[in-house]
């Protein structure tokens, strides 16, 4: 194997196996579980500042990048219960982005695609 994504849904798959946890791992289970983690992502950010989140100390980059892995795991476990191929998936969108923010149009601005129309230039 050399999709680093196959081989971590092969690895989590065996975790689940070795623990009996599969029967717990549906797809709703896995998007729920998913949610909690991305919660307890924010809260590493919860009350900091722009420039407090950018400038963590040790520990809050440990929980930081332990929180990340948390989210990366269920997100391949659920790819992988629904044979969603992440790499692909990830480059179709990135496709479907560009069309709806064409740069041109949208560059040093945050707002939300729907407030461009085909054929505004602005």
């Amino acid at each position: 194997m050399t999709d680093p994504f196959e081989e971590l849904n092969y690895s989590l798959q065996q975790f689940a196996t070795e623990r009996d946890w599969d029967q717990f791992h549906s797809p709703k289970n896995l998007a729920m579980a998913l949610t909690v983690e991305a919660a307890e992502l924010q809260e590493c950010f919860q009350w900091k500042t722009e420039t407090e989140s950018a400038e963590l100390n040790e520990k809050e980059l440990s929980a930081v990048r332990d929180e990340i892995a948390d989210v990366q795991l269920y997100l391949i476990r659920l790819a992988g219960k629904l044979n969603i191929d992440i790499e692909k998936a990830c480059r179709d969108k990135m496709v479907k982005n560009a069309e709806k923010y064409p740069a041109h149009k949208v560059k040093g601005s945050s707002r939300k695609y729907t407030h461009y129309q085909k054929g505004d230039d602005k």
